[in-house]
């Protein structure tokens, strides 16, 4: 099935296809204003972290970057907090006039989990986006000193370092882990394949911080996230059509396994799943084209990665 649409704001526009293995509505390559034909190739990747261990997140980032170069991305969006972790179900000990040695403990894991901006972990990242030559926006969670801030960060494919974007309002209880952003990093980068810019997951309900966005010209809209929930597409459609923008939301997949064992690492919920399989985030991929049908994967087996034209 074919869809198409007409002539919209943005310079580049999308011919979406996922890769096998995963079920998208392709549609032709549409043609800009200017008449010229712009074609990106860009990768979602639902993947989790390897929890408590940063260079091995990093190994795995390398190897999921790696195959989607395979499939000639020009530019791969990973989820939030990939690198650093995105603590999900875990309170870290804390209730109201209280924080237990337990909870002190894990922020102190999760503390040494993060990484430096700038820091060693950055350069890997760039080197890594030099290697496979894709533009690269990358979910870590960034200390600075003690506080902690998710934060997203953009590489180019010389191996350089265009900048970041700090979440500015962390969502329910992670700010009680998460530091505020103070609003000065909200970058649009004006590229070859089209302005990429980006918004971190409840963010994006934030009208003027996608104002803002808009302001600065986005064509091409990120937005990794925590949400696997079926109305995150909603968002995602809304942001499209209002901006008149290509919105790429990715989400990690986990499983129970992904986290460490109890009494290490225990979710808030008292039916915590112990079996190794059970599905604790589902993912979700969402490409959401202007005047076009969205397309959203959620995946209950197996992590993935979404490859689509743009």
């Amino acid at each position: 099935m074919e869809l198409k649409c007409g002539a919209i704001r943005p310079t580049k526009e999308f011919d979406s296809s996922f890769i096998p293995g995963m079920v998208l509505v392709p549609s032709e390559p549409m043609v800009s204003r200017g008449g010229t034909p712009a074609t990106v190739r860009a990768t979602v990747v639902q993947a989790s972290t390897v929890f408590y261990d940063t260079s091995t997140t990093l190994d795995k980032a390398e190897r999921l970057l790696a195959e989607a170069a395979s499939y000639g991305s020009q530019l791969v969006v990973f989820p939030e907090a990939f690198v650093g972790g995105y603590p999900r179900g875990s309170n870290f000990g804390v209730i109201i006039g209280n924080r237990s040695p337990k909870g002190r403990e894990e922020f102190r894991k999760y503390h040494a989990s993060a990484i430096d901006v700038p820091g060693p972990e950055v350069d890997r990242l760039a080197t890594m986006a030099g290697k496979y030559k894709v533009y690269l926006v990358m979910g870590v969670i960034e200390r600075d000193g003690y506080t902690l801030y998710c934060t997203l960060l953009f590489f180019d494919p010389q191996g350089g370092y265009l900048g970041k974007h700090g979440k500015i309002m962390p969502t329910a209880l992670e700010r009680v882990i998460w530091g505020f952003g103070d609003g000065s990093t909200i970058p649009v980068f004006d590229t070859p394949i089209g302005k990429i810019g980006a918004a971190i997951c409840w963010e994006n309900r934030m009208p003027l911080l996608r104002t803002a966005m808009y302001a600065k010209g986005v064509e091409i809209y990120c937005a990794p996230t925590a949400d696997a929930r079926d109305v995150w597409q909603a968002s995602m459609t809304h942001i499209a059509l209002e901006g008149g923008c290509f919105v790429l939301s990715a989400n990690q997949f986990c499983c129970r396994k992904d986290y460490p064992p109890p009494p290490e690492y225990v979710f808030m919920e008292a039916e915590d799943d112990l079996n190794p399989e059970s599905v604790v985030c589902a993912g979700g991929a969402v490409s959401s084209f202007p005047h076009q049908e969205p397309s959203w994967q959620v995946l209950t087996m197996m992590e993935k990665h979404s490859s689509l034209q743009i």
